[in-house]
């Protein structure tokens, strides 16, 4: 086989909450990683299934309790200098319950329509990331970042 070795792996995840009730879905102005408009998610743990990992995060990031998770992909960057990889699990849900924590050390959660979300002005690929959870024809997308953080997704496949 002739391949690169990877070394610098990152795992992460991102959940779509929706409420069926009103159609709005759970976003975060995220304020560390990630900045602005974007979902709840992040790194799963050793040890840890992706799914999981989902469930804990969206508990530590909104205070909600998430079931019935879909999976709806994953997106796959890989860098353009190092060749490391970065992986993101996306997964939905409209089965929960629970308080919505209003601010973490994440960011300020609100519910937010479909439309809103593409209106929001965003550097983080959240539009990308949307169309990925919105999508049923495609199960990855992939794309690049070099280390100025320049984020890119490429194809949907």
């Amino acid at each position: 086989m002739d391949g690169k070795t990877v070394n610098n792996v990152e795992i992460t995840n991102m959940i779509f909450i929706q409420d069926m009730a009103t159609g709005k879905v759970l976003a975060q102005n995220r304020v560390k990683n990630w900045r602005g408009w974007s979902f709840p998610g992040g790194h799963v743990e050793d040890g840890e299934s992706f799914y999981a990992s989902a469930v804990r995060e969206a508990k530590e990031e909104t205070g909600l309790n998430v079931r019935n998770l879909k999976s709806c992909g994953v997106i796959h960057w890989t860098n353009t200098v190092n060749h490391g990889r970065y992986l993101t699990f996306l997964y939905k849900t409209s089965d929960f319950d629970g308080e919505l924590l209003k601010e973490t050390k994440e960011g300020a959660n609100a519910w937010m329509g479909v439309d809103e979300l593409f209106a929001a002005e965003s550097d983080n690929l959240l539009h990308e990331i949307l169309e990925m959870f919105l999508r049923d024809d495609c199960g990855e997308a992939f794309g690049s970042w070099s280390n100025d953080d320049d984020w890119r997704i490429y194809e949907y496949l």
